[in-house]
């Protein structure tokens, strides 16, 4: 289940306007990365702080794409020349994974062909140093507004909410927690690693686990994040 050092993947999570997710999987298909799940989710920042981003409606489409590291370099380098667009009114993040299944890696590797990393490109991924983390917070269904509003006071300029569902929840009981729902929302916050851990410590500090929004939270380093 680990990630061959010679053809190493990634995941590509994708936050954009709603109604956007169909154009922007057509355009990833056409750079050759192919495996995408769509959900959808529903921004926290206020209108005002959308506006200056340029990024659209808070009614969000969540896109997920697995895809050979190469071609995720690829179409990195593409966004690196067009940085002041914002076609898709969202954020794409690339986050490195440990594992997958064998036969998933090999789909994948088999649709998308090799392509040749430019030199500078290699240079640049030897010196990443994860600049930024994607915080995960699930809380049970309603918190949400409470959670952010202390996000935001630790530094957060805004997050997405996609629902969930716990499915073992009475594990809880064993640990003294009685009262956690299954019904579920997972607040996503794009940070920069230097306030990441200030933002986690506050958000536990007012609604960790034994709190009334029963918040269990964890954070994933974030390889390079771009508008798109």
């Amino acid at each position: 289940m680990s990630v061959s050092e010679e053809n190493p993947m990634a995941l590509i999570l994708s936050i954009l306007e709603r109604g956007k997710g169909k154009s922007y999987m057509d355009m990833l298909t056409e750079r050759d990365i192919h495996f995408h799940t769509q959900t959808m989710g529903f921004g926290t920042a206020p209108s005002e702080m959308m506006d200056i981003l340029g990024l659209g409606s808070n009614d969000k489409d969540v896109i997920l794409s697995l895809a050979p590291k190469h071609a995720v370099t690829a179409l990195e380098a593409i966004l690196r020349e067009n940085l002041g667009s914002s076609r898709y009114r969202g954020l794409m993040m690339e986050l490195k994974l440990s594992a997958i299944n064998r036969l998933t890696a090999e789909m994948i590797s088999r649709t998308t062909p090799q392509k040749q990393i430019l030199k500078g490109e290699e240079q640049e991924e030897m010196r990443n140093e994860y600049h930024h983390q994607l915080i995960l917070i699930s809380v049970n269904q309603g918190c949400t507004d409470q959670v952010m509003h202390t996000a935001r006071g630790a530094g957060a300029m805004g997050g997405t909410i996609i629902r969930s569902r716990l499915t073992e929840a009475g594990i809880m009981a064993q640990f003294g927690i009685h009262d956690i729902m299954e019904e579920r929302e997972i607040i996503m916050i794009l940070a920069a690693s230097n306030i990441a851990t200030q933002i986690m410590d506050a958000v536990n500090k007012e609604h960790g686990i034994r709190s009334e929004a029963n918040g269990i939270i964890f954070a994933l380093p974030v390889e390079r994040a771009f508008k798109v």
